[in-house]
């Protein structure tokens, strides 16, 4: 547990950070929209990249790790669903609610996973990235188009925004590169290795940097719903999918560590688009955020205590 937490400590703090900088105006503010378009599509997708297309895949359970992640968040969905029946939750809200419920913040996972588990970590993390993120963008499109009120999108619509995001890009890619067998070459491995390592340390900062106390502080019984599914329920199910699938070890601590990430800013950018409540989506990332760095310690820790029990 305590090299657990101090695994987390830099992940925690750059946060932290990130939002002083921001808040406190240490930072011109016109920095951080370039900021996280850097790393949104160049930075990040060179680590995705890099990672899945040099992973030696046969060496880690595809597909009992995508039966666990994504059966894991199904389930949290499904609940969401009959207790939207249960409350007679307006649409927008519901489309907020479960969206925070189903999409993670990446960036976090992957610096976690990397802090806590090294290489194991960043590779099982790039796998869960590349089995779950495509899916989870895609349920959460069709979902805020059929509840929300705003203008929705046709079908091509959908895919030609699917077929922009740079980090479902890059994994398929990685993919791609990983199943032909080529060689990157010396010098271009080096570069996507240094673009990919200042994406961590930035996109965490950008994290800190857009979280909304204000939001926060009007959090009402749907951002509550929204984070107890998000950070306990999905991660406990994750744990118990994989362990019942005989999955073990840094390998299934780290596919937990995914499905108890907060859900990720862009959720926000997604339902003020789409005729979400954009409010609420605010309230659920940050208050999501900030409970992350209790909750994740704390799955991690029976996380361990269930893989290993007396």
């Amino acid at each position: 547990m305590t090299t657990t937490l101090f695994s987390l400590i830099p992940v925690i703090f750059l946060i932290a950070m990130g939002f002083t900088l921001r808040h406190k105006n240490l930072i011109d503010r016109a920095f951080w929209l370039p900021c996280e378009k850097l790393n949104y599509f160049y930075l990040f997708p060179a680590l995705m990249f890099i990672q899945v297309g040099k992973a030696d895949l046969s060496q880690f359970p595809v597909r009992p790790i995508a039966l666990s992640v994504l059966g894991a968040v199904l389930i949290g969905a499904l609940s969401l669903y009959l207790w939207r029946i249960w409350l007679k939750q307006p649409g927008p809200v519901f489309s907020s609610v479960i969206q925070g419920a189903l999409r993670p913040n990446t960036y976090i996972g992957v610096a976690a996973a990397a802090a806590t588990f090294g290489h194991t970590g960043l590779t099982v993390t790039s796998i869960s990235i590349a089995v779950a993120i495509p899916l989870l963008n895609v349920a959460s499109i069709v979902i805020l188009m059929h509840y929300g009120q705003g203008s929705r999108p046709g079908g091509r619509q959908i895919a030609k925004a699917l077929g922009k995001n740079p980090v479902i890009l890059s994994v398929l890619a990685g993919l791609a590169f990983n199943a032909s067998g080529w060689s990157l070459g010396t010098a271009l491995e080096n570069i996507l290795t240094i673009l990919g390592g200042a994406s961590l340390p930035l996109g965490l900062l950008a994290v800190g940097a857009g979280l909304d106390i204000k939001a926060a502080r009007t959090a009402q019984g749907p951002v509550l719903q929204s984070t107890f599914v998000k950070l306990l329920l999905v991660p406990l199910l994750t744990l118990g999918i994989g362990i019942t699938l005989g999955i073990s070890g840094p390998v299934l601590a780290t596919i937990v560590l995914f499905n108890a990430l907060p859900c990720t800013p862009s959720a926000y950018i997604m339902a003020k688009l789409l005729g979400g409540d954009h409010r609420l989506s605010a309230g659920i990332i940050t208050i999501q955020t900030l409970l992350a760095a209790v909750t994740i310690p704390v799955i991690l820790l029976l996380t361990q205590f269930s893989a290993h029990p007396a």
